[in-house]
């Protein structure tokens, strides 16, 4: 009835027992890969005061307001009384003293931000007022440039169940946009004052010679470096594609189910290990892969197929907005109003998931019919195609009247990094807590969100066997 323990220091010299494949500890960890040590993603304490869900800039006069020193501390606190209240490190008073009349306010610095996987916001992102916003790291902010992007990930779960713990974006990400906290690896690096002296030193170390400050090159370790010599990859700075290979590959193995039950404790307890495959030839076929999830979890781009151009058929019937007995729905009405009961305000305020309403039901013929023709098109199965997405579709209601037809069941429980994407994202647009109907975009980006969410999910066969290659011929990190 027992079970052998095996603490050891790679797994924090823990007795419990983990399932871990036998050569996981023998691959590289995530933090091993860059040359700058990951950023922690934004912090913002004032109750999202200053993370709004659209870009108007009546949503952010209070900052304007609050940098004004014409205005008085008893108005602000009237005007917006997140600002003026002292919590842990933040002592209202102090802070406004400080920044009022010295830090500007500009309207530049609003920026598209992800507050969760595929709930993009925007937020007043600027180091100048901190700790306003409580931890915009500097260096982060500071390699925002053009053509970069971000692989985010975590060093430690705190949530079940996870689902993938990695993410991508072109945007630097709210510090609890995944559960565990958001690190950022930039793909590419700017030096300079965009650098503390501990990241230079580092890249400095990895690329052999003093960077220039206002070329950007990858931000890989001098060990990523020289494997990625050893299967003629040879200037990786050369352009963001070559310098997101490995990163590309790391986001292609994350989301495989394969590769998160195969090694379900390794990853869940420390930063994920993941194996390099020992060919250019197998690098690029990941890297690949991890670029179609990429373009997937990116909601400012259309992917051709699945939210633009020629839909493929299986696409056209998931998440479509829907009148409860047919006929269409009025925008300028509450007929988009969610008072399902998806969300509440928790303690502290803060925004919690709840039951809500829906239907799980069989697939309609229309419905069944669409996965027919995609199996056909496609050459994957009908039988795999419903494995993926699910046997059973679900129906999900704003209110009485509205509801998104189609959302198969494996979709409306996907995870990204501790979060029930669909849901978590309903349960801030709760009518009492957003205090208005969703609009039409609004209501649209679901369907989006639930089409880019089953292309992942019919992606999953793919990357099982594309890991299950890699781990069988994997490069000898050690």
């Amino acid at each position: 009835a027992y079970t052998r323990a095996n603490p050891t220091r790679e797994n924090k010299f823990s007795f419990v027992p983990e399932n871990v494949a036998a050569h996981y500890r023998e691959w590289p960890a995530l933090n091993e890969l860059c040359a700058v040590a990951p950023f922690n993603g934004p912090v913002e304490r004032r109750g999202n005061s200053l993370i709004r869900m659209t870009t108007e800039l009546s949503e952010f006069k209070c900052v304007a307001h609050y940098l004004d020193a014409k205005i008085t501390d008893s108005e602000i606190r009237d005007l917006e009384p997140r600002f003026m209240h002292s919590s842990g490190e933040f002592h209202a008073a102090e802070t406004r003293k400080a920044l009022k009349g010295k830090a500007g306010f500009y309207p530049a610095k609003i920026v598209r931000y992800p507050f969760k996987p595929f709930d993009v916001r925007f937020a007043y992102l600027d180091a100048a007022i901190q700790p306003l916003f409580s931890r915009p790291s500097p260096h982060l902010l500071n390699q925002r440039f053009p053509g970069n992007a971000y692989f985010i990930t975590r060093d430690t779960a705190d949530k079940t169940p996870e689902g993938p713990p990695f993410y991508f974006s072109p945007f630097i990400c709210d510090y609890d946009s995944i559960s565990g906290h958001a690190r950022h690896f930039p793909i590419l690096l700017k030096n300079g004052d965009r650098l503390d002296k501990d990241g230079e030193a580092t890249l400095f170390a990895a690329l052999g010679e003093k960077p220039a400050v206002d070329k950007p090159v990858a931000n890989l370790s001098a060990t990523a470096r020289h494997y990625l010599r050893s299967v003629n990859v040879n200037n990786p700075d050369s352009d963001l594609h070559t310098a997101g290979l490995i990163w590309m590959h790391a986001l292609a193995m994350g989301y495989s189910p394969a590769y998160l039950t195969e090694n379900a404790d390794g990853v869940r307890n420390d930063w994920p290990r993941i194996p390099l495959p020992a060919s250019r030839k197998m690098l690029d076929r990941s890297a690949a892969l991890g670029e179609q999830i990429a373009a997937l979890l990116n909601t400012e781009i259309e992917v051709a197929g699945v939210t633009g151009g020629k839909l493929s058929p299986a696409f056209k019937t998931i998440g479509i907005v829907s009148k409860v007995g047919g006929g269409g729905l009025n925008p300028n009405s509450t007929e988009l109003a969610i008072t399902a009961g998806w969300g509440h305000f928790g303690q502290e305020g803060a925004t919690m998931p709840a039951k809500g309403k829906l239907i799980e039901r069989p697939y309609s013929n229309d419905e069944t019919a669409a996965i027919e023709t995609e199996a056909t098109a496609s050459g994957i199965s009908t039988k795999m195609i419903r494995q993926s997405l699910g046997e059973t579709t679900c129906d999900i209601y704003l209110n009485g009247i509205a509801y998104w037809r189609n959302i198969p069941l494996n979709v409306w429980e996907f995870h990204i990094g501790g979060y029930q994407v669909i849901k978590k994202w309903l349960s801030y647009r709760e009518e009492k807590i957003l205090r208005r109907a969703i609009k039409p975009e609004e209501a649209r980006e679901v369907m989006n969100m639930a089409r880019r969410i089953a292309a992942i999910l019919l992606l999953q066969p793919t990357l099982d066997d594309h890991y299950q290659k890699v781990k069988a011929a994997a490069y000898n990190w050690r």
